[in-house]
């Protein structure tokens, strides 16, 4: 594996090294820049990652440079490493919704035209950090095969990931993976507080949810059948289980997703603007 630098020590990059050094990347491989000491330091004391304050020092050392800077702040980012450093030969891998390659592009290039850097826009989602993560990658045009497998090697010791042939699939990606662990736990959430109001108690309430949940995932990874017909064979008509579906149905259920999903992608496509 290349030497790898994560500019940024937010959620996502902690879950991607905590995916890394958990499958056996050396830690001593990884480094970590960003401005705040305590969210270095405990990377470092934790995981055994090398840390900085530079994001010139930490894109020196590495051949694989992944961008976890928030959005807005990317662009400056890039412009700020391609001013200091010879970054032929870099890697530059995104997990910023809404900024595109060629924008990333446009701030590492000084303003030519020629010459691109390589850049891959990934979009992982937080159970990475269990191993557990889905992404979706990007490539442009100028990364080679090494580095597609550089890129996929990364995602891939977090989880399992899919090569998209069009850039604007990423979007499609943040709506039916990036964002949606946080839409299972918004039904947990609820779940949970009408399991109290039932009587149970708040460590059997998310007890009763979790394990109920873990349960129903690990049914559609053990299954190859369609998740319709999994749901349908827990459905017995006239059954309590049928009732509870119904008015689902009822609610409204498949408008209001189809409709969450979708506000996530014109999220996207505003931020990329």
């Amino acid at each position: 594996m290349n030497k790898i630098a994560f500019i940024g020590a937010g959620n996502m990059a902690r879950a991607i090294i905590i995916g890394l050094v958990n499958s056996g990347i050396t830690p001593q491989d990884i480094i970590v820049a960003n401005p705040s000491e305590a969210k270095r330091l405990n990377l470092a004391t934790e995981f055994g990652v090398l840390q900085t304050d530079d994001n010139i020092k930490a894109s020196e050392f590495a051949d694989v440079i992944v961008l976890c800077v928030k959005p807005h702040f990317i662009t400056d980012v890039c412009f700020q490493i391609s001013q200091a450093i010879d970054i032929t030969g870099k890697l530059f891998i995104s997990v910023a919704a809404g900024t595109t390659v060629e924008q990333i592009q446009s701030a590492l290039s000084k303003g030519e035209t020629t010459n691109l850097a390589p850049v891959v826009r990934v979009m992982p989602n937080t159970p990475s950090q269990l191993g557990l993560g889905m992404s979706g990658l990007f490539a442009s045009k100028e990364v080679t095969v090494e580095q597609k497998a550089s890129a996929e090697k990364i995602t891939n010791a977090v989880g399992k990931s899919i090569w998209l042939d069009t850039e604007d699939k990423i979007n499609n990606i943040i709506a039916v993976a990036g964002s949606a662990p946080a839409y299972y736990f918004l039904f947990m959430e609820a779940m949970e507080q009408q399991a109290k109001q039932y009587g149970f108690s708040e460590e059997e309430s998310r007890m009763l949810v979790q394990q109920t949940a873990l349960g129903a995932a690990q049914m559609v990874a053990h299954n190859s059948a369609p998740i319709s017909e999994l749901r349908a064979n827990v459905t017995s008509k006239g059954g309590t289980t049928h009732a509870a579906i119904e008015r689902f149905k009822a609610d409204g259920i498949e408008e209001i997703v189809k409709n969450a999903m979708n506000a996530a992608i014109a999220r996207a496509e505003e931020m990329a603007k």
